[in-house]
């Protein structure tokens, strides 16, 4: 080769070599992720103990119902792909998925399923949410594609309920061993638990449905807020699906690489009065009390802002939500006139029994200001929660008033329970919930929801202040994650990074 012709061919090498270095580096799409909740579960199967971060574990990741509830609240199709409702409502017959396996490998049939209820239903049976499912009389599987639920009563909020946690497919020789190896039929398989620490998730390549895009899912256990914080900032976390500390968002709102997420959960909080006991027992006086108070104020104090008031016993994240804020607005000369014409025009007085909890602690503070601007003289009582509040207030109703989360998912039912701690009668609506019960689609079971809604509003059993926020935290380009939570749970099956 001759010199002038090397030189050439080392000049274009360099060029060439040069252009590769300013060239931008391919990037791989990111296939982990890692989030930090606040609580470890004490087990890992859903259908043998009640607390939450369970099922915000495993829930939709690794096990899956005949139905799911979606991030809107609504009813959809899982392991069942259809299912009919007899006229009666007392017959469901669930059309099953064909091909699905479990995580052993075993198959997913009717008599999996049958399995499954019959468990849920039977004498012995540990499950949390037994009592949601004891309408269920008996069950069939004629084939291994039909399963066939019967009730001894309508019941047709059964299809939610089966969409909980608590009602997940069980394959039968991993029953007894799921609460520390789980295994369901969802996208992801469980891969190690380091007590302690965290537990890890990866993509079950054998998935009967739609492939994950991520492989590997971390959920680390940190319960200081602090510390949560922390572990965003140093990217030990990439996401903190509910961040609890509302006073540290700040910091993340203002920097680009992160989102912060707000939505609602399905905890309602709520100041449950006895309403069998004056002064409560008069609908005038739950009014006038209810239009003290400045409900967004209430969340701004007690919660750095971050909540959705409330009209009603509903959360924004339920699918039939109606806004009802305006039935009884903030409206102070209004509530004065409906307590004097009560009879309570020179005052009223009455004591709250409040949880030791932060949040009830705070807002009963700042409702008691607002009742002090009306005339009316609300004493403060520290309640040790759980033992002593469920005593007095759950258990006796030896209260007059008390504030507290209901975390159960669409629970607005408990108003027609006979016994319940709000001592609330009220004919029409508990006529309203046997409609519900009754229904024989979504629409009609829906419209119950409004009307039960509806009435609650106007007759204030409960001064009804907010939904509990979902402050999702997480690093920017992560996409799929929930903005709400009907039911509680960090479903991640639809996220992804972005390219």
């Amino acid at each position: 080769m001759n010199r002038r012709f090397g030189a050439r061919a080392l000049l274009a090498t360099s060029v060439f070599t040069g252009l590769i270095a300013a060239a931008p580096a391919f990037a791989e799409t990111k296939t982990d992720l890692g989030l930090a909740m606040s609580t470890e579960p004490t087990g890992l199967d859903p259908t043998a103990a009640a607390p939450v971060a369970i099922g915000q574990v495993v829930w939709q990741n690794v096990f899956e119902g005949l139905v799911a509830i979606n991030e809107d609240g609504a009813i959809v199709p899982q392991l069942a792909s259809a299912w009919t409702v007899s006229d009666d409502g007392l017959t469901y017959t669930f059309d099953l998925e064909d091909g699905v396996t479990f995580h052993n490998g075993k198959a997913f049939d009717a008599e999996t399923a049958k399995f499954t209820i019959e468990r849920i239903i039977a004498e012995n049976s540990v499950n949390p949410q037994k009592a949601l499912y004891s309408a269920i009389e008996s069950v069939e599987a004629p084939d291994a594609d039909t399963l066939v639920v019967h009730l001894s009563r309508p019941a047709f909020d059964l299809l939610y309920w089966l969409g909980f946690p608590a009602a997940v497919m069980v394959e039968p020789t991993s029953a007894e061993t799921n609460a520390t190896d789980p295994v369901g039929t969802g996208p992801f398989a469980f891969a190690e638990w380091r007590k302690g620490n965290e537990v890890s998730l990866e993509a079950y390549p054998d998935y009967w449905g739609d492939k994950p895009a991520l492989e590997n899912v971390t959920f680390r256990f940190i319960a200081d807020p602090q510390a949560q914080a922390a572990a965003l900032n140093s990217g030990g976390v990439d996401a903190i699906p509910e961040f609890t500390a509302p006073e540290l968002v700040s910091q993340f709102e203002t920097k680009d690489d992160f989102d912060v997420v707000l939505g609602a959960t399905g905890m309602e909080v709520v100041a449950g009065m006895n309403n069998a006991e004056p002064p409560f027992d008069d609908a005038r006086v739950r009014r006038a009390l209810m239009m003290m108070l400045d409900r967004q104020a209430i969340v701004d104090a007690t919660n750095s802002g971050f909540g959705t008031p409330i009209g009603s016993h509903f959360s924004p994240s339920d699918a039939g939500y109606e806004d009802l804020t305006g039935v009884l607005p903030y409206d102070p000369d209004t509530a004065k006139a409906l307590l004097t014409e009560a009879g309570y025009g020179d005052g009223l007085s009455f004591t709250m029994k409040v949880p030791n909890r932060t949040y009830a602690e705070r807002a009963a503070e700042i409702m008691q200001a607002y009742f002090a601007q009306g005339g009316v003289t609300m004493t403060i009582e520290s309640s040790e929660f759980p033992a002593t509040w469920i005593k007095d207030v759950f258990k006796d109703t030896n209260y007059d008033m008390t504030i507290i989360g209901h975390a159960e998912p669409l629970d607005i039912g408990i108003y027609a329970r006979h016994p319940y701690y709000f001592n609330y009668d009220n004919p029409e609506f508990d006529a309203t919930m046997a409609e519900i019960a009754n229904a024989t689609d979504e629409d009609a079971r829906l419209e119950g929801y409004r009307k039960a809604q509806e009435i609650l509003a106007e007759d204030v059993p409960a001064l009804f202040l907010y939904a509990w926020p979902k402050i999702g935290i997480w690093k920017a380009g992560l996409e799929g994650m929930w903005e709400n939570e009907p039911v509680p749970s960090n479903d991640v099956t639809d996220a992804h990074w972005s390219e």
